[in-house]
């Protein structure tokens, strides 16, 4: 699958083919078939596991986002990833929404999945953060996560427009603050 991903992201998701899946995976065209009905079978799978390396390379960071400190490690992170890739690459699973949303019903949905896993994973840690009284008992998490991811995936895609990880840093910042406003007096 690494195979795969790889292609989609150097050729794009409507430039990729099967013959350069198959040179670069060592794996015959029959072998990709026996695994994938077709092309659109192949990029639905390179969508979930678009979403799998996305979210996985995230796991110990949404760990912490039961707390302010762990947030701000996120952002940071998350940041400090666009700087090293100087802003290029943006966000992979929007980047195939870009590329496939709509073409195909059923790759989008899958990419709308991953990021639907992305803000559980922002709502739960929000979450966390009101029911341990960090955030006040009226915060609208759900509305903050959406918002956080929103404001994630702008800024990404100005990171990456513009070869400038601030971009990213200020949307991030922008996320924190609002999520500051509803935090506890205490």
């Amino acid at each position: 699958m690494s195979a795969a991903r790889d292609v989609v992201a150097e050729y794009g998701a409507l430039g990729a083919s099967l013959d350069e899946v198959g040179a670069r995976s060592g794996a015959s065209r029959s072998q990709l078939y026996h695994y994938f009905d077709d092309k659109t079978d192949l990029l639905r799978a390179v969508a979930e596991a678009t979403n799998d390396a996305v979210l996985g390379a995230q796991d110990d960071l949404f760990a912490g986002l039961g707390t302010w400190d762990g947030l701000v490690r996120w952002a940071d992170a998350l940041v400090e990833l666009q700087r090293q890739r100087g802003g290029i690459g943006g966000c992979p699973i929007a980047n195939l929404v870009g590329q496939l949303g709509e073409r195909d019903d059923s790759i989008r949905a899958v990419l709308a999945s991953g990021f639907d896993r992305w803000e559980t994973a922002i709502r739960t840690g929000l979450a966390t953060m009101a029911n341990a009284g960090e955030l006040r008992p009226d915060t609208d998490v759900a509305w903050l996560a959406t918002s956080t991811l929103a404001s994630l995936q702008g800024g990404l895609l100005l990171a990456q427009a513009r070869r400038d990880p601030q971009a990213l840093r200020g949307a991030l910042d922008g996320a924190l603050a609002l999520i500051a406003s509803n935090r506890s007096a205490s």
